[in-house]
């Protein structure tokens, strides 16, 4: 505030003008520091307004401005609010009691349209409603501002036409929330055009039209029209809320389904990587087994040579060995029935171990078609429950909007009948006050009106005992269709909490049968694994007959051969598997955008609801003009009969005194 008030120094120095002691010394007070000069009742000079509408743009160092009863001339007017027209801190402004004509209504309507910071402007005792053209700038300036939340315009000689002119303002303002017209000449049309336009304005809250007069009437239709304003932004703050927490549930529901399927693509990666390691350790194996063969097949190719070169030697020494040979032939015919006893033994061996492969892939292509089976009826069974929810969710809202809809038609129609019930008692008081005081032949006409205005009575009570009746009956079927959906409601989360046990359990189960199976092909493996490293123990113990071991080692390549092949299929068949893994949970993320779908329809839901609501309280809105426009036509009339019987008493009163002078008391009495 210090720097400001040096640059206002400064300024009228430059301008040749001495700066005003007064101004300074408001400027230096400690009310700077907390935001707020107040230069009230200073009768600022034309110099000091130029400074300061020059150091008013942009940012100031307070956001109260207090200019009342400065004397400010119309230049300066300008000057200043001109300055203010950039800024963006000042958010109370006070220009009470300083005449303002033509000129500063055309400021401060230019000031309403580029000012986006003012949310307080108070214009008391300014005369504004004298200059129209100047009136009409400002309401424009009004009508475009959409910042302002409080405006307060007391003695300012507004007439209807500057009402009519604000009405107009008012339809098309949204921020506009507190305004006073106070002690102006608004009259009965003013009222009127300021009432309707409440029927387009729904956020003034607050309207004082006192010492305007006013009709009754329509203060109090006013009054009605704010309080459905009010009661309207409660309704939207609460619709907002829910929107709000349905958001938030539907964000955390999200977020969840991402975990859920994070986990899922975790768990199938850690898969994808134990099968990688399960063919590392395959290929390492068959690497080893082929290594093996390549060893037999050299020493086979050894033991070759070294049969050639015995077969030298023994055709050197045949004559020698002749009688060996037939032992050798008859040892030779042994081993053969030996080595076909063990073919048969391994032949039936490898027949059970397909046989067990077999039942294995046909254990597990069962349990993979009851996993997608059970996944299926999982899906279904949430699709279910999802559905079931929308539909609660749906019940509620519709209980709720029924339950408001009858209170509040029951609470309209208990004030109309305490209305009317009041306005009947006043008019029959005042019917028999004048009853006593007229003729007997007027007594006949009031006793015929009074039996009309107790029909009447009996008539409106008639109704507001049969509305009382359809509020008991509808409140009853209310409890009775909450009671329903809450049974429903308990069922539903009871059998949505059976069905995830068993899912659990069920899957519990498959994965201790999946283990078992695991182990038990791993244990055929390992029975596969022992057999063969037998027969290689027995192929090296028959190496010493070439015929035998190629035969053998032939088989034992046909045998590797289809075991190959058997893992190429095992293979394919895990590829099949992943595959079918990898469509799961493309139908998951399928499933996953019908959700979003589902969200989005329940979003254009709300805003259905929501445009239906307002719906209904445009036709409550209309509803009510036309209850107010009847009570205007029955007051219309009880004012006329009132009048009517002032007219008839005055003419008995005449008559009575007419006669009365003409009569003898008369004439002795004026001649005394």
């Amino acid at each position: 505030m210090e720097q400001f008030g040096r640059d206002y120094a400064r300024l009228c120095a430059a301008a040749g003008a001495a700066p005003q002691e007064a101004v300074l010394r408001r400027l230096q007070e400690p009310d700077g520091a907390r935001g707020h000069l107040d230069l009230a009742a200073q009768s600022l000079s034309l110099q000091t307004c130029s400074a300061l509408g020059r150091l008013l743009p942009g940012a100031a160092p307070f956001a109260a401005l207090a200019l009342g009863d400065c004397g400010l001339s119309e230049e300066g007017v300008r000057l200043l609010l001109h300055g203010l027209c950039s800024n963006t801190t000042v958010k109370s402004l006070d220009l009470k009691g300083n005449n303002l004509r033509s000129m500063g209504a055309e400021a401060l309507g230019k000031l309403l349209r580029q000012n986006k910071s003012i949310r307080s402007l108070t214009l008391e005792w300014n005369s504004l409603g004298m200059w129209e053209e100047g009136f009409s700038f400002f309401c424009q300036g009004l009508r475009a501002n959409n910042f302002l939340q409080r405006l307060d315009l007391r003695n300012n000689q507004i007439n209807h036409q500057g009402a009519g002119e604000l009405a107009m303002a008012l339809t098309q303002n949204t921020s506009l929330q507190e305004l006073d017209l106070r002690w102006n000449n608004i009259g009965i049309l003013g009222g009127r055009a300021l009432l309707n336009s409440l029927h387009s304005n729904k956020t003034l809250k607050r309207l004082e039209l006192a010492g305007n007069n006013v009709p009754g009437d329509i203060l109090k239709a006013v009054e009605q029209a704010l309080d459905h304003n009010q009661d309207r932004e409660v309704i939207l703050s609460e619709a907002q809320n829910q929107v709000n927490i349905l958001s938030k549930e539907v964000l955390s529901l999200k977020d969840e389904k991402n975990k859920q399927f994070m986990d899922f693509v975790d768990t199938i990666d850690k898969q994808k990587e134990e099968r990688a390691r399960s063919e590392k350790m395959s290929a390492a194996r068959v690497s080893q087994l082929q290594e093996a063969l390549h060893e037999q097949h050299s020493i086979m190719n050894s033991l070759e040579t070294k049969l050639q070169m015995t077969e030298a030697a023994l055709a050197l020494s045949e004559q020698k060995v002749h009688n060996l040979g037939e032992l050798l032939n008859a040892m030779k015919q042994e081993q053969k029935c030996v080595a076909e006893c063990h073919f048969r033994e391994l032949q039936q061996q490898k027949q059970e171990g397909a046989d067990r492969e077999g039942r294995l892939l046909q254990d597990l292509s069962a349990a993979s078609e009851k996993n997608l089976l059970l996944r299926n009826q999982v899906d279904e069974l949430e699709r279910k429950c999802k559905v079931q929810q929308d539909q609660l969710f749906q019940v509620k809202q519709d209980l709720t909007n029924t339950t408001a809809e009858l209170k509040l038609r029951a609470v309209e129609a208990e004030e109309r009948l305490e209305m009317e019930k009041r306005r009947f008692k006043q008019s029959l008081e005042d019917m028999e006050s004048l009853r006593i005081k007229e003729v007997g032949r007027m007594t006949q006409h009031m006793e015929a009106s009074e039996r009309s205005m107790h029909n009447r009575i009996q008539s409106l009570e008639a109704i507001r005992i049969s509305l009382e009746e359809e509020l008991s009956q509808v409140r009853a079927a209310a409890l009775t269709e909450r009671g329903q959906a809450e049974e429903e409601l308990i069922k539903v989360r009871s059998q949505a909490r059976l069905e995830e046990q068993q899912r659990l359990e069920h899957l519990e189960e498959k994965l201790r049968l999946m283990t078992e199976s695991r182990d038990e092909a791993q244990n055929c493996c390992l029975k596969q694994k022992e057999m063969v490293a037998e027969a290689q123990a027995k192929a090296k113990q028959l190496s010493l007959y070439a015929d035998g071991l190629r035969r053998r080692l032939d088989e034992l390549q046909q045998d590797l051969d289809s075991k190959e092949e058997e893992k190429v299929t095992e293979l394919n068949k895990v590829k099949v598997e992943l595959q079918e893994q990898i469509g799961h949970l493309e139908a998951e993320r399928a499933a996953q955008d019908g959700l979003r779908e589902k969200i989005a329809a329940l979003e254009r839901q709300l805003k259905a609801l929501s445009s239906n609501h307002r719906e209904a309280l445009l036709d409550k809105e209309s509803e009510i003009s036309v209850l107010l426009e009847k009570l205007r036509m029955k007051e219309a009339e009880i004012f006329r009969v009132r009048e009517e019987e002032a007219q008839r008493a005055s003419f008995l009163q005449n008559a009575i005194m007419a006669y009365v002078q003409g009569s003898p008391l008369g004439t002795h009495s004026s001649r005394k």
